[in-house]
């Protein structure tokens, strides 16, 4: 497989980890859009969000508990952050491995999107 993420899980791409378990991983984005701007995964390749099943559901709600919690830990918990899922070329999703994007640290502003040339 020929995923920019799945070789980021399996550690021949470096990351710059900011949280882990054995289902989610979160880095630094490489190119950030804002102060605070990680990357939530899960280890599972997702295509995604139109690739999600049944089963994966209890992974999608364990991605959003660990946003919670990473948004914590980064300190924008309080003051507020955007929590983003890119879904097809449209939305601007060039990574085929369904993540979020959280963005905070300072005030957002409108934007029309994050695509993944951001990742």
């Amino acid at each position: 497989m020929d995923c920019l993420f799945c070789k980021i899980v399996e550690g021949s791409i470096p990351s710059q980890k900011i949280f882990e378990n054995e289902r989610i991983l979160v880095f630094r984005d490489i190119q950030p859009a804002a102060p605070v701007h990680v990357l939530i995964i899960p280890k599972k390749h997702i295509a995604s969000m139109n690739e999600v099943q049944e089963e994966d559901l209890p992974l999608i709600a364990e991605m959003h508990q660990v946003a919670q919690q990473v948004a914590k830990d980064l300190g924008v918990n309080e003051s507020g952050y955007r929590l983003i899922n890119n879904c097809g070329p449209d939305s601007g999703q060039a990574v085929h491995h369904i993540h979020y994007h959280l963005l905070g640290g300072a005030k957002l502003g409108a934007l029309t999107g994050i695509s993944d040339s951001h990742a």
